[in-house]
């Protein structure tokens, strides 16, 4: 419903017991001794997209016993519905941690339990594994506490400029998936990844979110260009503090485009953040041509960047799963970076860049009426970003290439 304010709870289930799994799977695993791989979603929901469809198409494809984990019960029913029923006697689904870790996290209703207690307190059977796959970095810290038997691998979770994007912590993985040439350049010039152990394997999310999204839903009733205004959620780079709300307002007193707000998920991971986006844009939450959602599945399986007409952003990677298909955008630079030449700022060049929200009418009429100066732009850059390959999955590239390393057999 348009004007609806959404807000996630993710991580708020309960499981029946610490160790809940799916018996069936582990009835169907094999008695042989294979490789032991699992997928360790230690963050939020977000990351799962990123990783699952690949889990699903390692453990279909390879003699491999493959495990789902994670802290949080809803996570795990989200991985399950990401995956076919045929995969799910291959798959194993896992709550890790101790009903108390899960307590905590419904105390501070965040997405899951503080990653370094969710890591201590499994750090045994984390070190059973032969492989852990990771679509974050923070977990690799889990050396530090004695899991050291397996081989870390590094799943992409986004494909974005920012330098955060190149973290140091990659260089710590054994081995790493990369979505395309822009950053495997990128992290063989800086070291955070080395020959012969990684591999571009695409952009598994978007097969993960083509079964996830529901391609004919709307929140508005009329059909005027929508605009998505997609914060990141770094208070130094994005433009939500100190410009945020008057971008909405903007926006809406123009009159002339529905208006998607759609954060970067970490923007609202707990309460006192959620309370203050609430609060912020309460004034805006019943009308019918604005539809505010915090947190709910829906911004992270692209619903929005797929339904937008006109990408209005700062530094989120989700500006380059909005141009699958090339259409006008527009930046905000909050804080007077000099951002030209600059690479954690290359998406800035698919667009407009305007200083605030003073600027912001002026410049989404620009971004539409120049948009054919910047498309060719968009295209050659979501082509180096993404090794897209016709006709080939994304997912069991990945797949493929974890089993390569990992020296497993196909099925």
């Amino acid at each position: 419903m348009a004007g609806q304010l959404i807000v996630a709870r993710s991580g708020m289930g309960t499981a029946p017991s610490n160790q809940a799994s799916d018996g069936e799977a582990a009835l169907a695993r094999s008695t042989d001794a294979l490789p032991r791989v699992a997928f360790l979603f230690n963050a939020q929901a977000h990351q799962i997209l990123h990783g699952i469809t690949t889990a699903e198409a390692l453990a279909m494809g390879w003699q491999v016993d493959v495990d789902i984990l994670s802290a949080s019960a809803t996570h795990l029913d989200l991985a399950r519905t990401l995956t076919h029923a045929e995969s799910h006697g291959l798959l194993r689904f896992e709550r890790i941690g101790p009903r108390l870790l899960h307590r905590t996290a419904d105390l501070l209703r965040s997405a899951v339990p503080p990653k370094l207690l969710t890591l201590a307190s499994v750090r045994r059977q984390l070190d059973r594994y032969d492989a852990i796959a990771l679509p974050e970095r923070t977990s690799t810290i889990m050396r530090r506490l004695g899991v050291v038997r397996p081989r870390l691998i590094h799943v992409d979770h986004g494909a974005g400029d920012r330098a955060a994007g190149f973290d140091r912590r990659i260089a710590r993985f054994d081995f790493a998936l990369v979505a395309g040439e822009k950053q495997r350049r990128r992290m063989l010039a800086e070291g955070l990844i080395r020959p012969g152990a990684h591999a571009v394997v695409g952009y598994p999310k978007f097969e993960a979110i083509d079964r996830l999204r529901d391609p004919h839903w709307t929140p508005f009733a009329d059909d005027r260009p929508v605009v998505l205004y997609n914060p990141h959620f770094s208070a130094k780079l994005g433009s939500w503090p100190r410009h945020g709300v008057a971008i909405v307002d903007a926006i809406v007193r123009d009159g002339r485009f529905n208006l998607i707000v759609a954060p970067h998920i970490r923007l609202c991971d707990n309460a006192r953040s959620r309370a203050a986006v609430e609060t912020a844009l309460a004034p805006y939450a019943q009308r019918p041509d604005v539809h505010v959602d915090l947190g709910s599945h829906r911004s992270i399986d692209m619903s929005y960047t797929t339904l937008a007409d006109i990408y209005v952003g700062d530094v989120s990677s989700q500006v380059y799963e909005f141009l699958r298909t090339p259409r006008p955008a527009l930046f905000v630079n909050s804080h007077g970076h000099a951002w030209q030449g600059d690479p954690d700022y290359a998406h800035w060049r698919f667009g407009p860049v305007v200083d605030g929200p003073e600027a912001l009418v002026a410049g989404l009429d620009r971004a539409v009426a120049g948009h054919g100066d910047y498309a060719p732009e968009q295209r050659r850059a979501f082509a180096d970003t993404f090794d897209l390959r016709d006709g080939e999955s994304h997912s069991r590239r990945a797949a493929a290439a974890i089993a390569g390393f990992i020296g497993a057999r196909p099925r």
